[in-house]
């Protein structure tokens, strides 16, 4: 039987507990997932030098990741479209949860905590109507899911959230796919992408559409800066679209800016952007092109300023001086002003995204 003496020392022994940070799983500034040479998969923990501070083994290829803002905890999701989403405890290495989606949905790659953490939103497909969903779940109930809103478009892919703000940001590629065939794509004729914004609660505050020329752009992925500036990355359906923009910037309330290299730059990128990130003091944005093996610098303005080379080149995170980069040979490197050096080597196939931790 409880009484009131044990209840009380039990409740001072459990806020006696130490509270774990992201010190206790290495200090990580980055999560990345992996291919390893002997075809397994897993996710890792990178410091600002490019060294692993942690592995755990995922049941099939990852694509990004969620960090939670306090806690060594990482939501590692599935390569879209896809049915694993892991709660990862990065500190030991334990699965503490596995989200269970609702039927005929799938995941779509990407999520975003609340700003305390309490909340973890995803985005998701329903794969009969190919609609787009994004998925509430609560953090502190055993992510149980708690609801869900309409993403106001198809294919959501990346979804942030605004720093210092509760409300996020959804890049709705525009894609549909089929049902049996997940990576066929049906609409290209029609594709309608978009950035809407929305508040916690799933209200859409504001919506952006491309220009009717650029609507087989598919907007995929987001960078977001510290004052609320959106970057986003473009990767294009359009046969005859290698000289089309592939980077947009947007700030609520202000026009869409969308920018592209010179002609003969541009055509590198193969009509494909892959990863995208502000560099550390914010003034640069950079775009990967692991289709073209290079890396895009623009200002915070849209306007180009120089290309890198780098085979597969895929992940882009902000750094001190300018960003850090991974790629599909297992490299890691950093880039200051026009220089690219590298950090790092590993025996592993980096994937597409380096997420960046809060620090």
């Amino acid at each position: 039987m409880t009484t009131r003496r044990s209840f009380l020392t039990t409740l001072l022994a459990a806020s006696a507990m130490p509270t774990l940070s992201w010190a206790d799983a290495g200090n990580p500034r980055y999560l990345a997932a992996a291919r390893e040479p002997d075809g397994g998969y897993a996710l890792f923990g990178l410091n600002a030098l490019g060294q692993d501070t942690f592995r755990v083994p995922l049941p099939a290829r990852g694509h990004a990741a969620a960090g939670h803002p306090h806690k060594p905890l990482a939501v590692a999701f599935a390569r879209r479209p896809g049915t694993y989403a892991l709660v990862i405890d990065c500190a030991d290495g334990h699965v503490l949860h596995q989200l269970t989606l609702p039927e005929r949905r799938r995941f779509n790659g990407h999520g975003a905590f609340s700003a305390g953490g309490d909340v973890l939103y995803t985005s998701e497909i329903d794969a009969a109507s190919g609609q787009g969903v994004i998925g509430v779940w609560d953090a502190m109930s055993g992510y149980r899911r708690t609801g869900e809103w309409s993403s106001q478009g198809i294919g959501p892919h990346e979804i942030a959230r605004l720093p210092g703000s509760g409300d996020l940001v959804v890049a709705n590629g525009g894609i549909r796919t089929a049902m049996d065939d997940e990576r066929s794509k049906l609409n290209l004729d029609t594709m309608a992408p978009n950035l809407s914004y929305f508040s916690a609660d799933g209200e859409l505050l504001d919506q952006i559409s491309l220009p009717p020329e650029l609507h087989q752009n598919s907007i995929r992925h987001l960078a977001l800066r510290s004052d609320g500036l959106v970057s986003f990355a473009m990767q294009t359906e359009d046969p005859d679209g290698w000289f089309t923009p592939l980077l947009g910037l947007h700030r609520r309330g202000a026009p869409l800016v969308l920018a592209a290299a010179t002609e003969p730059q541009q055509m590198r990128m193969k009509g494909y952007a892959g990863s995208i990130a502000f560099s550390g003091n914010g003034a640069q944005v950079a775009l990967t092109s692991p289709h073209g093996g290079v890396l895009s610098l623009f200002d915070a303005a849209g306007q180009f300023q120089g290309m890198m080379a780098r085979t597969d080149v895929s992940g882009v995170g902000p750094a001190e001086g300018g960003f850090m980069t991974t790629d599909g040979l297992g490299g890691l490197c950093s880039i200051a002003g026009d220089a690219l050096s590298p950090l790092n080597s590993a025996p592993r196939a980096w994937d597409n995204h380096l997420v960046t931790l809060p620090v």
